[in-house]
């Protein structure tokens, strides 16, 4: 206990800076003292408003009310992401946070489907699962805690203002002992020897010591590469986009219960719903187009009235070589950025922060832990960069320079093993820390029309008959239950409403 971590400095505040306080202070209840350094000088990046269903657990270990949380940044609900336009154009697809069917005598249910597409059967992908109907009809329920049937069993996500969630877990993390600090980094002091951070000098002469010491930073890294020179790989001759441009807008029309994501000419758009207003942006590649033909580009292709000048963004597409080196452990863009498309930022401060608890350090900062984090968050990020780039490679579309760029560059052998699995015999392979469950992989294989050649022998078992019933059985089992599900709006309005904010002057 004598060797114990008794002072944790972070630097940044913002959403991960925020996150890694509230989650800081609850794992060591007030044995350590936690202080974060935040600048008003710097600007965060804030747009990083859609998330994954694991936010939904991260507020709730924190005690956080979810009704509450969610009046206060004026979110809505996601049960996945719509996307258009991505294969071929024209047409759309959705990803749910959910299952497909039902596995049938341990058989996964797509090789099933797929068995009765090739008779009399026009059921889609879609059709089965329950989260699809409720999004294609702009439906949301809560789904039950201990739901009857496999069938009705789906997660959801939010959409939030990234600016009031800091401030929503800036008021919690205060009010959980955190000591908010105002001042702009001059300088990072490394002790002689070791290397380690020995404390940071503010501009205003005060001098502010720790033992950990957390970086939020954002892209510029302070910390973990600015002082301690970890090194960047960057992965940009996978991800192409490097650039986005942001903007808000006054909101038209009731909020889709899900994000939307659609596909142009050297990247894809975004459409965030929030209760009070939407969030747009266009991601894209600076190679394939310009600052002003995206910008032309976006303005051409939101609804509503801006509400502030449009924002552009940079950024390389990769990841720190290490997000825990001596004493330091970066978060957020601090640690790397891979690009907004499944919205994995925000859960990547989850997980980060869930490692570094599993493995929290004494004084001695053991290295074996430090590798471990390490080894267990590229796995995490390499996974996720696979499922990404998937997206972009497997697409049919090739009628500009980017998209035919997209087709014809080499992946990772991870990712072409995947693939070739999956065109063999319908097997999804799945990796350790993996960030994407079974089905999400077979919602771009089925949407980009990857038919195996093979199917489980097992799936030609059932009678024909048997398995057109079966299917047509779940098919309305999962109709049906949509019936009595009020719109998304309705459900906002009748459990969470938030209060207007206030408009600008």
């Amino acid at each position: 206990m004598n060797n114990s971590i008794k002072k944790i400095v972070i630097v940044g505040g913002g959403t991960a800076g925020w996150m890694a306080a509230a989650s800081l202070a609850k794992y060591v209840n007030n044995s350590a003292e936690i202080c974060l350094i935040e600048s008003s000088d710097i600007a965060t990046v804030g747009v990083g408003e859609a998330t994954l269903p694991n936010i939904v657990q991260f507020n709730r270990n924190l005690g956080i009310d979810e009704t509450a949380f969610i009046k206060a940044t004026q979110a809505t609900f996601k049960l996945g992401i719509q996307f258009e336009n991505w294969h071929p154009q024209n047409k759309q697809f959705f990803h749910p946070f959910a299952d497909y069917g039902l596995k049938i005598d341990q058989v996964d249910f797509h090789h099933y489907l797929y068995r009765a597409q090739q008779t009399e059967c026009s059921s889609q992908l879609a059709d089965f699962s329950f989260a699809c109907q409720l999004a294609k009809q702009y439906k949301f329920a809560q789904p039950h805690a201990n739901p009857s049937t496999p069938l009705a069993d789906y997660a959801y996500a939010y959409h939030f203002d990234a600016g009031l969630y800091g401030q929503f877990l800036k008021k919690h993390s205060i009010n959980a002992g955190v000591n908010h600090l105002i001042g702009t980094i001059e300088q990072v002091n490394l002790h002689p020897d070791t290397g380690f951070i020995n404390n940071v000098a503010l501009t205003d002469g005060q001098i502010v010591e720790g033992e950990l010491f957390i970086d939020c930073s954002g892209f510029e890294g302070l910390l973990i590469e600015k002082a301690l020179h970890t090194g960047y790989e960057d992965w940009s001759h996978w991800l192409f986009c490097d650039s986005a441009l942001a903007v808000q807008t006054t909101r038209v029309n009731p909020p889709e219960p899900f994000t939307r994501s659609i596909a142009q000419s050297a990247g894809w758009q975004w459409h965030i719903p929030l209760q009070h207003r939407s969030g747009n942006g266009y991601i894209y590649s600076s190679r394939f187009e310009s600052d002003e033909q995206a910008k032309a580009l976006l303005q051409t292709n939101i609804n509503g009235e801006p509400l502030g000048e449009i924002r552009k963004i940079t950024f390389k597409p990769g990841r720190r070589k290490q997000i825990w080196h001596k004493n330091c452990f970066a978060l957020g863009l601090a640690s790397g950025f891979l690009e907004p498309l499944e919205s994995t930022s925000i859960s990547l401060v989850q997980t980060a922060i869930a490692k570094l608890l599993t493995f929290f350090p004494d004084c001695s900062f053991n290295q074996a832990d430090i590798n471990e984090v390490n080894r267990l968050h590229n796995l995490e990020l390499e996974n996720i960069s696979d499922f990404l780039i998937l997206h972009y490679k497997l697409s049919a579309r090739c009628d500009t320079p980017f998209w035919q760029a997209c087709q014809n560059m080499a992946i990772p052998e991870s990712l072409q093993h995947k693939i070739d699995l999956f065109k063999s015999r319908g097997h999804i392979a799945m990796y350790d820390q993996e960030s994407f469950e079974h089905a999400s992989w077979l919602t771009f294989y089925d949407a980009y029309q990857l038919k195996p050649r093979r199917l489980d022998p097992r799936a030609w078992v059932v009678p024909e008959a048997m398995l057109l019933q079966k299917l047509q059985q779940i098919q309305n089992s999962i109709s049906e239950a949509t019936i009595p599900v009020i719109s998304h709006q309705a459900f906002i309005t009748k459990h969470c409403a938030a209060k207007p904010l206030p408009q600008p002057a």
